[in-house]
């Protein structure tokens, strides 16, 4: 119990932390999934370096010690120095046939996790390339690994999320639900909390995998969930943006754009008390937390399922119009954008002062001052 307890406090103090150095170690940056940059962008943007990846990126990058870490549809996990642009490394995950798809890389303690599409999750050493463990689900996997602690949360599409010991992918718990797990579980308070696409919102301790919230939402998720004080914020395919409040169990507030009438893919960036989230009805909209109100809108040329990153008082969003935005966080007004030519469904990383995305036609590119 004492044991429990410790676990509880420990990972309560981390959540909604920056990653330390100014790292960009896991999808959405923070364990409550806020993707907050730990400092802001330079003045001026331009494109420091390109890497050509040979398959298209739906992965997210990680960054860690100077190490960009992406996966690719070739089936590799790639290394790469966020200075130089330079390949460190590649381990080859799975086939081209399968590949990584939006699973992006989590890196702690010096080994790098990361799921594929044949529904393996790999442990790999950040420094050689080397594989350390692998561990098995029973079906595809988009969700993203997260750290907790000792152990390590993943998603699959076999309807389950499991906890597995970091050092030697054991299983430590399975919680199983009734349909896939494709978000990527956001911590808060020594809970697991993810939106189902069984229509549930489910909230799971870590220490044990006992499940201490389940509400029915009535709307099937792909966004993962951003944590603020025990609210979850994240948008759904029943076109709408909720707000649940996971001590009272109950939806705090929805949001329902009444003229356009889209899904949301994408996951929020939460700060500053708005949310910013992208749609599929090519909008990237900033909504108050605490009334659910929209703030503004910026429209792109198609639909938005890249997840936004704040980086001091700017957002950085991909589109699938081929273009990366940098908007005002306060306006929505455009500040920037660069022009690839192929949709960036991944999203932004950012760290050290530099941003790192990879787009549909396998090109990464590192954008800085």
């Amino acid at each position: 119990m004492v044991r429990s307890l410790l676990l509880a406090i420990v990972l309560s103090a981390l959540v909604g932390q920056p990653s330390a150095g100014g790292d960009w170690a896991q999808f959405r940056n923070t364990p409550n999934l806020s993707g907050v940059a730990a400092s802001p962008l330079p003045a001026a943007l331009k494109v420091l370096w390109t890497y050509e990846a040979g398959g298209a990126i739906e992965s997210s990058a990680a960054i860690a010690d100077g190490v960009v870490y992406v996966g690719a549809a070739t089936g590799e996990l790639l290394a790469i120095d966020l200075a130089t642009g330079k390949l460190k490394w590649k381990y080859r995950a799975t086939s081209s046939d399968f590949g990584v798809g939006e699973s992006s890389p989590a890196v702690a303690g010096g080994v790098v996790f990361l799921g594929d599409l044949t529904g393996v999750l790999h442990a790999v050493d950040a420094a050689t390339g080397a594989m350390k463990w692998t561990f098995k689900t029973g079906a595809e996997i988009k969700s993203s690994p997260v750290i907790a602690g000792s152990r390590v949360l993943i998603g699959s599409y076999d309807g389950s999320l499991y906890a597995l010991e970091r050092a030697t992918g054991k299983q430590a718990w399975k919680l199983e639900t009734e349909n896939y797990v494709h978000a990527t579980p956001s911590i808060w308070n020594g809970v697991a909390y993810f939106g189902g696409c069984d229509e549930i919102f489910h909230g799971v301790r870590l220490t044990d995998g006992v499940e201490v919230v389940r509400l029915k939402t009535g709307a099937y998720t792909a966004a993962s969930a951003a944590m603020v004080n025990g609210v979850a914020y994240y948008g759904t395919f029943a076109n709408d943006v909720v707000a649940i409040d996971t001590a009272a169990k109950r939806v705090k507030w929805r949001f329902e754009d009444p003229d356009r009438q889209f899904p949301f893919y994408s996951s929020a960036a939460v700060a500053n008390g708005l949310m910013i989230l992208g749609g599929r009805d090519k909008q990237v909209r900033a909504i108050d937390l605490a009334t659910g109100k929209a703030r503004w809108a910026f429209p792109t040329g198609a639909r938005v399922e890249s997840s936004p990153a704040i980086a001091g008082n700017r957002v950085v969003v991909g589109s699938n119009d081929g273009k990366l935005y940098v908007l005002d966080a306060a306006t929505g007004r455009k500040e920037w954008q660069f022009e690839a030519g192929a949709a960036f469904s991944a999203s932004p990383a950012i760290a050290n002062g530099r941003i790192v995305i990879g787009d549909g036609d396998g090109r990464i590119y590192a954008i800085g001052g």
